[in-house]
């Protein structure tokens, strides 16, 4: 009630420089998201793409997969390059073979991808409530993702029914023309993280790439940090009125919003980090974010999709098909039925309230689940 009375005695003036503000960090936000992406590429991309060069059974793939996409800080990226390694036979030379074999890959990139907004919930570690709304939102996404391979990865491994669907949908459409689309928010932040990059290149300390990571980061804790005072303090309730009545009034209308922004900015690691500074400040719940962030994975499969139609043949378009089969199949096991869809809710709340404790977990986390255990099986069983 109190913040109510005090929106209604605030000068119209500050509401306006306290809005301008809120784009103007949101934009800080974004370019930062960007920079990260930037950043690990510049680190990772040459050791990413001999990856997947390289051949490897199912199990490996799929935690190459994982390694390769949180490198790159992009499942999109990652799913391409599948897609361009198929068409140019790295695979072999059997269409049906070639993308059952990079099936795995897929999958992988799908659980990669959502170390960004895991990254992004760091942002709040130093306060205790935002931290566990933030973090409890950040991870469901995680937790859905190990769910689905761990179901689907044992029936695509023995029946191919990934690779099996996909090949069929490429069927129908082998010969479609290519198509393009270009994300605004890509467009907006490029010309901002390309001139950062260009300052990092100018100094001789360290690579300008780890530069561009630090940077990043502060840019990323400072816009989270005022971010979220801005939005309680003018938006809180205008927000959750507007969101409960409207976008996320229902589960369904939640995941087409995730599915509509995500084909908008070609990304569902922006996607998934815009909620985070709203469930930081109490604006969204868990069970509000969660369809959302489904409706994100399917929405990041359509990058693939246009790419895969340049070449006009049939297994890189099945590949493309895959991960969108991978996305769908996932919401159709786990979705209706309530017992299994509240496992990925559960464990993320109770790992939440396990990270409030001790906030070295949460960067343990991090480094364990997306790097240190891919990369220990990959060399391991190679």
């Amino acid at each position: 009630m109190n913040t109510i009375r005090d929106l209604k005695t605030t000068p119209r003036w500050i509401d306006w420089a306290k809005t301008i503000a809120i784009f103007a960090i949101l934009y800080c936000f974004l370019v930062s998201i960007g920079m990260i992406g930037s950043g690990f590429k510049g680190l990772g991309r040459g050791f990413a793409e001999e990856l997947i060069q390289s051949e490897a059974g199912p199990l490996i793939g799929l935690f190459i997969g994982i390694l390769v996409t949180s490198l790159i800080q992009s499942s999109s990226t990652t799913t391409s390059l599948v897609v361009g390694m198929v068409a140019a036979g790295t695979f072999g030379d059997d269409p049906r073979i070639a993308v059952a074999a990079a099936i795995p890959y897929i999958m992988g990139a799908n659980i990669g991808t959502s170390i960004t907004n895991t990254i992004v919930a760091l942002g709040h570690i130093v306060n205790k409530n935002e931290f566990r709304r933030a973090f409890a939102a950040s991870i469901i996404h995680d937790f859905f993702n190990v769910l689905v391979v761990i179901i689907l990865f044992p029936l695509q491994f023995s029946f191919g029914l990934i690779s099996k669907s996909a090949n069929w949908l490429a069927e129908l459409l082998v010969g479609a023309e290519s198509l393009t689309f270009k994300s605004p928010v890509k467009l907006l932040t490029k010309p901002a993280v390309i001139a950062v990059e260009d300052l990092s290149k100018m100094q001789d300390i360290i690579d300008h790439n780890w530069l561009l990571l630090i940077v990043a980061f502060a840019i990323l804790f400072f816009s989270l940090k005022y971010l979220t005072k801005l939005i309680r303090s003018l938006l809180m309730d205008r927000l959750e009125a507007f969101f409960d009545t409207h976008i996320f009034k229902t589960a369904v209308r939640a995941m087409f919003f995730g599915i509509f922004i995500t084909i908008m900015v070609q990304s569902s690691s922006i996607t998934t980090s815009l909620v985070i500074p709203l469930a930081g400040a109490g604006v969204l719940n868990l069970r509000q974010i969660f369809p959302y962030t489904l409706g994100a994975n399917i929405g990041t499969t359509v990058t693939a999709l246009l790419a895969s139609l340049v070449s006009g043949t049939l297994a890189p378009l099945a590949v493309a098909f895959g991960h969108l089969v991978f996305n769908i199949y996932g919401i159709l096991i786990i979705w209706p039925v309530k017992n299994i869809r509240d496992i990925p809710l559960r464990l993320s709340q109770w790992f939440a309230e396990l990270a409030i404790q001790n906030r070295i977990i949460p960067i343990i986390y991090i480094l364990v689940v997306f790097f240190i255990i891919p990369l220990g099986l990959i060399f391991l069983v190679r």
